[in-house]
């Protein structure tokens, strides 16, 4: 199965934080499932980094290579395509990050790994 990791669960992981779920993170580990995460959400976490809201144990470049070369996580770029399907969207969600998120995960056949409600909403597949 694809794996799309929201930035929460992406960070919690790295972090080795209880708030990740036990079935997200079994999931995560599994072989037989492939890690994604999308260019969306490394532009999020640099901002959140320069506005002080988010602190990482190493820079964002350097713990996005290690995951890369761990866990064989995979950056997902985000496309024309992905853009243009957030027309189809409903207005459940406001956060731009998170609508282009649902909009790859609907478009790639991901199941996005996300504690938030609020994307459950919509017709895509959510594990936590």
């Amino acid at each position: 199965m694809k794996l799309l990791l929201d930035v929460h669960a992406f960070v919690w992981w790295d972090a080795n934080d209880p708030k990740l779920s036990r079935k997200a993170l079994a999931a995560m580990l599994s072989p037989d499932n492939s890690l994604h995460f999308s260019l969306a959400n490394v532009w999020e976490m640099q901002i959140k980094m320069q506005l002080g809201k988010m602190e990482l144990r190493m820079p964002l470049d350097d713990l996005l290579r290690d995951h890369e070369s761990r866990n064989g996580l995979l950056i997902d770029p985000i496309s024309r395509a992905d853009i243009l399907a957030l027309s189809s969207l409903p207005p459940h969600h406001r956060d731009p990050f998170d609508r282009i998120l649902i909009a790859q995960a609907k478009r790639g056949g991901y199941q996005l790994v996300t504690c938030d409600p609020e994307i459950a909403k919509y017709d895509v597949e959510v594990l936590w």
